[in-house]
């Protein structure tokens, strides 16, 4: 242990002095150069270059500068539109993976896994679970929805990345042991793979030929095929009744399968009635599910419940609700945390008025509608812009991140009408949710309420949203180094040419006053070494 202390002391004074060493060196280059300058013959080669140069016309230095500013400039553009893409600077990124190895910098390994916390201790990183990307409770039909802003826009409102992540889900929640697998389910497995629309619902035909009571293949349907809601209700409540004959006569490990299969079909059931104004019916069918089926609290059928409750104006039950999924050991959503702060900020928004709060202060129920926001905007802070329509929304993706751009696409879409039915409420959100970026502390690698932001978020949002969409992104990221670099260098060299064309004679005299300036010290400094050192010691300097 002594002598690893000592070695690591040794490492961190080399690295310390590295910087001076490379100064000392650097200036003992520029002496031996001035010293040798005669055997060099310096001065001759200077004063060749100095009459080179002045035979050159203006028209080549506004030609250098304009070539100089056309370069850098298509290296701004192409700096900013990989940065706008990839969310970091190509330069750099360049510089990092292969001139750091070179140069011998090397990342510690020992922070990658720590962060500090509020009182300065160490604590583990989100694991990566935090980034994982999440089921949207709420994902609209294929056929009737998605599909017909298709054929109204011309735009593809799900990413690939999207639909292969439903893919897998069907393939995980709908297929049994392979061993036991029967013939219609290798062909579902294969009709969810297929990434053309008509060839999966082809297979789920072919797969029906097979088997008429092959519940997969009509929920294959009533997603991709069926053009209205109510089509694909039908479609469901046939898939229905073909699994429940099948469960009758099924055991063992397609047991499992055929029971994730019963609650999509009914969970999509719910969502067929509630789209169809059957809100009370939609809402009984949730609550069965839900006590039929308790231990998958993961399928958050419970945010299904919350959307149809708050359109039926059941604020009580709605209250009930969050007070069971509200819970500190449960994971969180934006749902819970804005339809929590939804409900505190209507029992107040009617009446709440800026400039009256501001002379009395906030009272209890408003400083806890307040609180409620602020704790909604910090686990999710892309909501509020499409609450209050400063951005403009989308279909949301099958697939969300918590915390991120897609989960506040999806909420807001759903959730928007019910904020705007409380009177007041947008309007309290529209006054205090950007107070909620003073309480976080910066650098945002630290939490207030919740664990620091991922930096996942934009690379997986990119990744579920459509192209034509504006990724919303926080933490901002500062523009890099290198491209405030050549904005400023294409800019000066832009100028330099123009101000050299235009004025030529002025320009010469300008550059040549600015060079003696900038040597002048060298001058200086060279006759203080001469009158310093004696000659013979320079002239034997010299013969070495």
């Amino acid at each position: 242990f002594f002598e690893v202390g000592h070695l690591d002391k040794l490492k961190s004074w080399l690295s310390w002095s590295w910087t001076y060493i490379c100064a000392v060196w650097f200036a003992m280059v520029l002496t031996m150069i001035y010293v040798l300058r005669s055997p060099l013959k310096l001065q001759d080669t200077l004063t060749s270059a100095s009459v080179f140069l002045n035979t050159l016309t203006p028209k080549f230095y506004v030609a250098l500068t304009g070539t100089s500013s056309l370069i850098s400039g298509l290296i701004l553009i192409f700096e900013w539109w990989y940065f706008r893409k990839y969310g970091t600077s190509f330069i750099e990124q360049v510089s990092v993976s292969h001139l750091r190895p070179l140069l011998g910098g090397v990342e510690s390994s020992s922070t990658t896994g720590l962060f500090s916390s509020v009182n300065g201790e160490a604590e583990p990183r989100p694991s990566v679970s935090e980034c994982k990307v999440w089921r949207n409770p709420l994902n609209l039909f294929r056929g009737a929805e998605y599909s017909r802003y298709t054929w109204v826009t011309g735009k593809e409102p799900l990413t690939y990345y999207d639909m292969n992540l439903s893919a897998q889900d069907h393939q995980t929640f709908f297929t049994g042991d392979t061993q036991q697998i029967k013939a219609e389910d290798t062909v579902m497995q294969k009709a969810w793979r297929e990434r053309n629309p008509q060839a999966r619902i082809r297979a789920a035909y072919q797969a029906i030929e097979m088997n008429h009571e092959c519940a997969a293949a009509y929920v294959l349907l009533a997603e991709e095929e069926a053009t209205t809601i109510t089509e694909a209700e039908r479609l469901f409540k046939q898939a229905l009744r073909s699994g429940k004959r099948e469960q009758r006569t099924i055991h063992g490990s397609f047991v499992r399968k055929n029971i994730n299969l019963l609650v999509y079909i009914k969970r999509r059931l719910a969502m067929c009635a509630r789209k169809l104004g059957r809100i009370k019916e939609a809402v009984k069918m949730m609550r069965d599910l839900m006590k039929e089926f308790p231990l998958l609290g993961m399928l958050n059928i419970h945010e299904n419940l919350l959307e149809a409750l708050l359109e039926l104006q059941a604020y009580a039950d709605v209250q009930a609700v969050l007070a069971k999924y509200d819970d500190i050991s449960l994971p969180k959503s934006a749902t819970i945390c804005y339809t929590s702060a939804l409900l505190k900020a209507r029992a107040v928004s009617e009446k709440f008025s800026p400039e009256a709060a501001s002379r009395r202060g906030l009272s209890t129920a408003e400083m806890n509608a307040v609180e409620a926001i602020h704790r909604a905007v910090e686990f999710n802070p892309h909501v509020p812009k499409y609450l209050l329509e400063m951005k403009s929304l989308i279909l949301p993706p099958e697939h969300i991140l918590k915390r991120g751009d897609s989960e506040a696409v999806a909420y807001a879409f759903f959730h928007l009408q019910h904020w705007k039915r409380a009177e007041g409420a947008l309007n309290l959100l529209h006054c205090t949710w950007e107070g909620t970026f003073r309480i976080i502390p910066y650098p945002l690698e630290k939490g207030h309420l919740f664990y620091p932001y991922p930096g996942c978020t934009e690379t997986a949002d990119r990744e579920l949203l459509p192209t034509f969409h504006e990724v919303s992104v926080y933490p901002k990221k500062e523009l890099p180094f290198f491209i405030l670099f050549t904005a400023g260098l294409c800019s000066f060299t832009a100028m330099l040419a123009m101000l050299t064309h235009q004025f030529p004679e002025l320009m010469g005299v300008f550059v040549k006053a600015f060079f003696s300036t900038l040597f002048t010290p060298l001058g200086f400094f060279a006759d203080k070494m001469e009158s310093f050192m004696p000659s013979s010691f320079w002239h034997q300097l010299t013969r070495i």
